[in-house]
C-alpha cells in the first residue's frame, strides 16, 4: 500500500490513554502522533472510515487541563504482527480546537522520537 500521509508521524515513548468520549470505553494508548492525526494500539478491531470523539488523558507536565477531546476518523486497522490479539488502529484528526491543537504540538515536541 502506497504512503498517503503528508505529515511525518512521531513514535511515541510515552504512555497516554485515549477514551471514546461518547461511550467512556478506552480505546487504547497512542504509539504514533502527528500534526494532523494519530495511532492506537487497541485490544480491539475498529471499523475506518467511522468518526470517533476521542479523549486524550493528559499529565500535569503537558496541559494545564486533565484531557483534550476532538474529533477523529479511523483510516485503517492493522493486527499487529508480534501479539496478534493487539490492533494498530490509524486516525486522521477532523476537527480539534486550536489550544487542543497546540498541545498535541506540545506532545510531539515533547515526547516524539
Amino acid at each position: 500500500m502506497a504512503e498517503k500521509r503528508t505529515t511525518p508521524r512521531r513514535k511515541f515513548d510515552y504512555y497516554m490513554r485515549v477514551v471514546d468520549d461518547d461511550t467512556q470505553k478506552i480505546l487504547g494508548h497512542m504509539v504514533q502522533v502527528s500534526a494532523t492525526g494519530l495511532q492506537l494500539e487497541t485490544t480491539m478491531p475498529l471499523l475506518p472510515q467511522k468518526d470517533h470523539y476521542l479523549r486524550l488523558e493528559l499529565t500535569a507536565e503537558l496541559a494545564d487541563r486533565p484531557f483534550i477531546v476532538f474529533l477523529a476518523r479511523t483510516k485503517w486497522c492493522k493486527i499487529d504482527n508480534i501479539h496478534p490479539n493487539l490492533y494498530h488502529v490509524g486516525f486522521e484528526i477532523v476537527e480539534i480546537m486550536p489550544d487542543d491543537h497546540e498541545v498535541i504540538m506540545g506532545i510531539i515536541r515533547r515526547y516524539g522520537s
